[in-house]
C-alpha cells in the first residue's frame, strides 16, 4: 500500500528512478555525516524552545560541519539562594560567626552556602522565597498540598526565620484552593477508632470515587489505602466494570505488589457484596468488614482521602488544564510523598523508610 501511495504521487511527473544499491555506498556511515544542523533544529521546535528559555537554557549554533554535543542540566535555585544570602544582613551576621566556629547551628557547606542544621538558609529576598514556595506548591509533583504538608516538604531542605507562618499566609492567599477546597471540622464526641494493624498492608480500606467527567471512557476511580502507613493506590476504571473485572485489577494492581491482606474495610456497595468479590476474599481467607450505613466514621480515613483526591483533581484541571486521568499519576506521587498528620510523616517515608526525591528537593546533579 506504501509503494502505491507513492506511485499515485510520482506518476504526475517526467522522471526516471534510478536504483543504488546500499552495498555499494560504501563511503556513508554514521560518523561520516554532518551533525552541524542537529542543533540548528533544536532553534526551529517553538515547544522545546520555550521548554528550553523557561529553564533558562541558552542554545547557540556556530558554524562548524561536525561536532559533538552534550546538554548539560543542573540546578540553578540553590546557587541563587546561596548568592542571595550575601545581601541579608542577619545571614551575612551568621556567616561570619560560622566561619569562626561560634555559629551554634549554623554552618557552611560544601559549596559555601550558610546552612542551618543542614539545612539551606533562604535570605529575606522576596522574589527567590516566592519562586520557591510556587514551586513547592503549584509543581506537579506536589498538586497543592495544604500549609501542613507544604511545610513539612521544604523544612527537610530549607530554612528561614518565621518559615511556617510564611508558608500558612501564602497557601491562604492560593486562589485555587480557594475555589476547590472545602472547610474540615472536627467531628465532635468520642469515636471508636479500629485496631492498629501489626504490619504493612496487612489490612486496608477502600472505596470508589464515580460520576467524574469522562476521559477515554474513564469515569471511576477505586481508592485503596494502606491502613497502617497511609500509602494508597488510584486505580482508574469504568462504571461497566463487572465484579470479576474489578477483582482482576486487584489481583494486578494490589495483591501483585503487597500480598493478600487479613482484612478489608469498605462500605456496602454492590460491586463489594456482591457474590463473586465474598468468594474471593474467602478463597484468598480475607476478612471483609463493612461499615454501616449512614456512619462514615468507620471507614473515615477512605472518605477523607476521597476529598483530598477530588481537590487535587480540581487544582490540577483548573492549574494545567487538560484531563484529569493524565495527572492521576501525579497524584498519587504528591499524595504518598506529602506529609501526613496522623502517622508524623510521610506514607512513602513509612512505607519505604524514607521519602522519594522530588524536583523541589534536588539539591545536587543525580
Amino acid at each position: 500500500m506504501r509503494q502505491r501511495r507513492w506511485l499515485k504521487l510520482v506518476k504526475d511527473y517526467d522522471c526516471e528512478i534510478l536504483y543504488h544499491p546500499g552495498k555499494a555506498n560504501v563511503v556513508a556511515d554514521v560518523l561520516s555525516r554532518k551533525v552541524a544542523h542537529s542543533t540548528a533544529l533544536i532553534t526551529k521546535q517553538a515547544p522545546l524552545l520555550r521548554d528550553f528559555e523557561r529553564a533558562e537554557i541558552a542554545v547557540s549554533v556556530g558554524k562548524v560541519t561536525s561536532q559533538l554535543t552534550q546538554l548539560s542540566v543542573q540546578p540553578t535555585l540553590r546557587q541563587r539562594i546561596i548568592v542571595t544570602q550575601l545581601n541579608d544582613p542577619y545571614l551575612v551576621e551568621k556567616c561570619l560567626l560560622a566561619e569562626a566556629g561560634k555559629g551554634e547551628d549554623f554552618s557552611i557547606s560544601s559549596d559555601y552556602g550558610l546552612t542551618f542544621e543542614g539545612r539551606l538558609c533562604v535570605p529575606e529576598d522576596s522574589a527567590v522565597k516566592t519562586e520557591l514556595l510556587s514551586e513547592a506548591y503549584s509543581f506537579p509533583f506536589t498538586v497543592h498540598p495544604g500549609s501542613t504538608k507544604m511545610y513539612q516538604g521544604l523544612r527537610c531542605v530549607y530554612w528561614w526565620r518565621n518559615m511556617k507562618r510564611e508558608v500558612a499566609n501564602f497557601v491562604s492567599r492560593c486562589l485555587v484552593c480557594q475555589q476547590v477546597k472545602a472547610p474540615r471540622q472536627r467531628p465532635t464526641g468520642l469515636l471508636q477508632p479500629l485496631s492498629v494493624p501489626g504490619w504493612k498492608w496487612e489490612s486496608m480500606s477502600m472505596d470508589f470515587i464515580t460520576g467524574l467527567f469522562r476521559t477515554q471512557n474513564y469515569t471511576v476511580i477505586w481508592v485503596v489505602v494502606d491502613r497502617l502507613t497511609k500509602s494508597a493506590h488510584f486505580v482508574l476504571g469504568k462504571s461497566t466494570y463487572t465484579a470479576s473485572k474489578w477483582g482482576q485489577l486487584y489481583m494486578t494492581e494490589i495483591a501483585r505488589l503487597h500480598g493478600v491482606p487479613v482484612s478489608i474495610v469498605s462500605n456496602k456497595d454492590a460491586r463489594f457484596t456482591s457474590k463473586f468479590w465474598k468468594g474471593l476474599h474467602l478463597a484468598l481467607s480475607t476478612r471483609l468488614d463493612f461499615s454501616t450505613a449512614f456512619y462514615l466514621q468507620t471507614d473515615s480515613q477512605t472518605e477523607r482521602l476521597n476529598q483530598i483526591l477530588k481537590d487535587m483533581l480540581r487544582s490540577c484541571v483548573l492549574e494545567f488544564s487538560g484531563s484529569w486521568d493524565s495527572y492521576l499519576h501525579l497524584m498519587k506521587f504528591a499524595y504518598n510523598n506529602s506529609y501526613q498528620a496522623t502517622i508524623g510523616m510521610a506514607p512513602f517515608e513509612a512505607l519505604y523508610g524514607r521519602c522519594c526525591r522530588s524536583p523541589v528537593c534536588w539539591g545536587e546533579i543525580g
